[in-house]
């Protein structure tokens, strides 16, 4: 659904791979986002407060939520590159 609110995380925060980190809020439900690796938020979009339906328009370029630094490198290992992440989506439908 349409994205009409968004809470980004504060720059220096560190998280645990797994830890809510930020939350999306649609017309419909509201989700919480989870970090996917151990490290510190180095950056959080504060644009999107103002403007919380880039994430409709432009998830891969503006519509970013955070950065991070990378805690323990080995977690990366356990992510989905670009065509994994679309066999998965392509499993739900």
């Amino acid at each position: 659904g349409d994205v009409v609110f968004v809470e980004v995380p504060d720059a220096g925060k560190a998280v645990d791979k797994g830890d809510e980190v930020a939350v999306v809020e649609s017309v419909k439900a509201a989700s919480e986002i989870y970090a996917p690796i151990s490290g510190e938020v180095s950056e959080g979009n504060a644009t999107l407060e103002d403007a919380p339906a880039t994430i409709n328009s432009n998830a891969e370029g503006d519509g970013w939520i955070f950065k991070m630094s990378i805690g323990d490198a080995s977690e990366l290992d356990e992510l989905m590159d670009a065509a994994a992440y679309a066999d998965h989506v392509a499993g739900l439908e």
